[in-house]
């Protein structure tokens, strides 16, 4: 086989394959656009409730000196555990 046949044989495979996922493409699209138009027609549509949470308690006033407290003991604890 000369080389001018297996190139023209290589374009032609080529041509056959990039057709045919042109093809399935095309029909895939046309497939999921008709599946919409039919779940659009026949289910009910579906509308989410909203859900209404309670509001969240206010805290009291709290003792800025006793946060700084609490947040200083937090580190201290982290620290002394992740000791290298």
């Amino acid at each position: 086989m000369g080389t001018s046949s297996l190139m023209s044989e290589g374009f032609t495979l080529m041509a056959a394959g990039m057709g045919f996922v042109f093809v399935f493409l095309t029909l895939l699209v046309f497939a999921t656009g008709l599946m919409s138009k039919l779940v659009n027609k026949y289910a009910p549509d579906i509308i989410p409730t909203p859900v209404i949470r309670a509001a969240a308690p206010v805290a009291q006033s709290v003792d800025q000196n006793q946060l700084t407290a609490v947040i200083a003991a937090a580190i201290h604890q982290y620290r002394a555990r992740h000791k290298k």
